[in-house]
């Protein structure tokens, strides 16, 4: 049964299930609109619940066929049923077999949870509350069954039929054009993570030695035609499997491993055990139809999913709240394992920028929450960046505190300890105390305080004494719920370096334990001071290095300093942002002379530091990207914090943007030509920055010479030889606009016509151009053939491009953009609450903006809250917003 959206749920009501199921049986007789679903459940009564409990089981829109209770069929008399929840009053105390047989509608199941269709094929998705839909069942994660899973299907329909485990028996049924399929699962496993898949599939077919020498065969199913594509996601894939094996000593465990690709999928992807269902975005790729920003997704993707093998099937958790255990640790390790893959700084640099666009608006506005909430209305709403990014750089921060050493010898204990088990963030916590000795108590408080701690710093330098004085301070704001905090432990990583660039000696008589040889220094007050001694003159701090916590730091060097340090710093995320600091100095100087209509300042000791690191790009091309890209609108409006008014913001960085463009022309046009790739496309990262940077040159050609810039990108256009070069081009014409973008476009949809996420592009690259026009143009594309409010991928490329990477048109002051999502939101809920609900999560930072754009969005929110029939996911995310 669903909750109520007015009924939270909270964490400090938990109480185990009063019944365990130990085995299921399941028999699915596929069929487009009346699949029969036939459960037969081993249970006995929990010796940890409440004794003589009535068995109550969840359900969502279901057909009750009928129940039989140890062999004997069950009268009305003997139950109490609705759609949403079956229970039985009357149970034996001993174990006993329960038999469940409902009908469900696969092709009207537009939510996309449970059994629905995507395609032709037939798929689940079952976490979180999705397995309801299929069957009445316990469905909470602390409840472990072994499942065996019968399927049969149209042969002719469905010549694939899969499901979680391993393949026991096929066959065809006599007398029928139908055939059969039973796969199990040997290793018990929540409802959640059930799978089944029956279609007309293609396959793609390898195989992996383990590290103990056994043989995995490895499938990845995909549309006719298209194996080719899922290659990369193979390889990946088994790097993946390597890569577990060698960092943290995980093997796979069953004799099979499958991927489904789909096109109609509400997330990324899903880890079901043994059966990895996607979203063919994380899948498909070829040189000519996805970007190297694709190729990384793919191997990101593919590993996480993997990697959930054991953080998350193997150890899963005991109750929704405790989401950050599996999630933010697994993509702790996807991480680790990109860094792996390709440039561990670049890879940090693109994590901290995704965590400050999304998280920290998230951290800061009425959609706050603990990385661990402590109540929820409903469950879907908190996959949220928070429990993600954050709950990643808890274990980050957990790493450096206590060590690689300690963390590793920790998480071994931890693999050992709750194998088959439903775990809690405490029992995660107590394997790195035991592993380092070290007490983790303070450090909790990070998963259950929500917001961004401020770090602020002050430096004194004495010339006679030739010491250091740096005071350390932390504060974090009230958030809905916790209006007062608590100091948080914080890792500072820090350097001291000298006028000359040379790296300083740390030494000190307030250093604590090895602070002082490791460079990292714990804040775990409220303020702290730190005397450094024998420095021979005012240092330049590097502070946070490698951005050692999920913090925001005030305030930024002197622009003097942020130069040198961006010459000179040995680490490339503070030299990184370095270069991100002095950006947003100049972006905001231009903000405060438009308001008061003096003329825009200019910046040149920023652009001279960018004339450097294009003159050096050689060393790092991906570095040099990162470097040279300024902040986007979101930074903008996340470092601002209050009265944000997109249209100035957009008009700073762009006239910086053209500031910059013309001063290093000749350079970025130098680096454009040099950077061109020599041979065939390779998705490594070596050639990947060598094109990122590229690209980063063209667009600073066409902003400081637009007729230039836009005759490069229209030559490269029609010779681009791979998507990312063509999508490149296609993005600088975007900007520029006229005859030649409205050509490129054209020609591109007419090349690409019959391929989905090729066109998922087009319609996203279209919704994001910074012009008045825009809002006009989405509203034609939706009524484009290949548009579909309906198709997950399609909504979130155009509306959720429009809403959340064009700042400038969604928040026109006329109230159009609102408008506009407001309408698609309303139209979409119905058929799927949980799509409806993300895309009105794009007005997250709403309190953020100038009062006239509040007040608008204001007047939405209060609209949509007073609908009748609102699903519960929208519902909620309309109230939290208000609150």
């Amino acid at each position: 049964m669903r909750h109520p959206a007015n009924v939270p749920v909270r964490l400090a009501d938990y109480r185990p299930a009063d019944f365990l199921i130990t085995t299921v049986s399941l028999d699915f007789s596929l069929d487009r609109t009346a699949t029969t679903v036939v459960a037969k459940l081993t249970l006995r009564r929990n010796p940890k619940g409440a004794p003589g409990a009535p068995l109550a089981l969840d359900g969502d829109e279901l057909t009750l066929v009928g129940v039989s209770l140890d062999g004997r069929a069950l009268g009305p008399q003997d139950y109490e049923a609705t759609p949403d929840r079956l229970t039985l009053a009357a149970v034996p105390d001993g174990p006993f077999t329960l038999e469940i047989e409902t009908r469900v509608d696969p092709t009207a199941n537009t939510q996309l949870s449970g059994l629905y269709r995507s395609g032709s094929a037939y798929c689940t998705q079952c976490e979180a509350e999705g397995f309801r839909r299929i069957t009445y069942f316990l469905d909470r994660p602390d409840v472990l069954s072994v499942f065996t899973t019968r399927i049969e299907a149209e042969e002719s329909e469905a010549p694939v039929l899969l499901a979680n485990g391993n393949p026991v028996e096929a066959g065809k049924i006599p007398g029928t054009s139908r055939h059969y399929a039973i796969w199990h699962d040997p290793f018990p496993k929540p409802s959640y993570l059930f799978a089944l898949v029956g279609g007309d599939l293609g396959v793609l077919r390898d195989s992996f030695k383990t590290m103990s020498g056994r043989d995995i065969a490895l499938a990845i199913y995909v549309e006719h035609g298209k194996q080719p594509r899922a290659e990369y996601a193979m390889d990946a894939l088994k790097r993946s499997m390597r890569w577990d094996e060698e960092k943290f000593g995980r093997e796979y465990d069953l004799d099979v491993f499958n991927i489904v690709a789909v096109s109609d999928f509400n997330m990324g992807a899903m880890e079901n055990k043994g059966l990895n269902i996607f979203n063919d975005k994380y899948v498909l790729a070829s040189p000519e139809t996805a970007t190297d920003a694709d190729y990384a997704g793919i191997e990101a993707v593919v590993a996480h999913e993997y990697f959930h093998n054991w953080t998350g099937n193997r150890i899963t958790c005991r109750d929704w709240f405790q989401l950050c255990l599996k999630e933010g640790l697994t993509v702790f390790r996807d991480q680790e394992f990109s860094a792996d893959m390709r440039s561990r700084a670049v890879e940090r640099i693109s994590d901290v920028r995704g965590l400050r666009l999304v998280q920290f608006p998230e951290d800061a506005g009425p959609l706050a929450h603990p990385v661990r909430p402590n109540l929820y209305h409903e469950i879907n709403n908190f996959y949220t960046s928070t429990v993600y990014e954050k709950g990643a750089e808890l274990v980050r921060m957990l790493r450096t505190l206590i060590g690689a050493e300690n963390f590793r010898r920790g998480m071994d204990i931890y693999f050992e300890r709750f194998d088959g088990t439903a775990a809690t963030v405490e029992d995660f916590l107590s394997c790195f105390a035991e592993a380092s000795g070290r007490d983790l108590s303070h450090f909790a408080l990070w998963y259950s305080q929500s917001g961004t701690p401020i770090l602020s710093s002050e430096g004194a330098y004495d010339a006679d004494a030739k010491t250091f004085a740096l005071t350390l301070r932390q504060e974090t704001l009230p958030t809905p719920g916790q209006p007062d905090k608590k100091p948080v432990v914080i890792p500072v990583a820090l350097a001291l370096f000298g006028e000359n660039g040379e790296k300083l000696d740390l030494v000190s008589r307030d250093a604590r334990g090895d602070e002082l040889t490791r460079g990292l220094f714990e804040l775990s007050e409220a303020e702290r001071r730190i005397t450094f001694e024998n420095v021979p003159s005012r240092p330049i701090v590097s502070l946070l290095r490698g951005f050692s916590a999920p913090v925001r730091l005030e305030p930024a060097p002197a622009s003097a300093d942020l130069e040198r340090q961006l010459a000179f710093d040995d680490d490339p995320f503070n030299r990184w942002q370095a270069a991100q600091s002095l950006a947003l100095r100049a972006i905001f100087a231009r903000v405060d002379a438009a308001k008061s209509a003096a003329p825009a300042p200019d910046a040149p000791g920023y652009v001279a530091a960018l004339r450097t690191i294009l003159g050096s790009a050689d060393a790092d091309p991906a570095f040099a990207a990162q470097a040279l890209s300024l902040p986007s609108e979101i930074d903008l409006a996340r470092e601002a914090g209050q009265d944000v008014d997109p249209d100035v913001h957009l008009a700073a960085r762009m006239g910086l943007r053209a500031e910059i463009g013309r001063a290093l022309l000749t350079d970025a046009e130098a680096v454009y030509t040099r950077f061109a790739d020599a041979g065939p496309y390779r998705p490594d990262a070596g050639a990947a920055g060598r094109r990122a940077l590229r690209s980063v040159a063209l667009d600073l050609v066409a902003a400081g010479d637009p007729q230039k810039g836009g005759a490069l990108a229209q030559d490269l256009f029609r010779a681009a030889g791979n998507m990312t070069d063509r999508l490149s081009a296609l993005s600088t014409l975007a900007l520029l606009g006229g005859a030649a973008r409205d050509d490129a476009f054209e020609s591109f949809y007419n090349h690409f016509a019959g391929d989905p996420l090729v066109l998922d592009k087009w319609f996203a690259l279209q919704a994001t151009i910074p012009e008045p026009a825009t809002t006009q143009r989405v509203i034609r594309l939706m009524s484009h053939p290949d548009f579909s409010l309906t198709n997950p991928n399609r909504l979130r490329a155009l509306l959720g491009a429009f809403a959340n990477a064009n700042l400038t048109c969604f928040h026109a002051l006329d109230g159009s953009g609102y408008d506009l999502l407001t309408q698609v939101v309303l139209e979409v809920d119905p058929k799927n609450p949980q799509v409806a609900a993300r895309l009105l999560s794009s007005l997250r930072a709403w309190r953020t903006l100038e009062p006239r754009r509040r007040a608008l969005v204001e007047a939405r929110l209060r609209d949509i809250v007073g609908r009748e029939n609102l699903s519960a996911d929208t519902r909620d995310i309309a109230t939290r917003a208000l609150a």
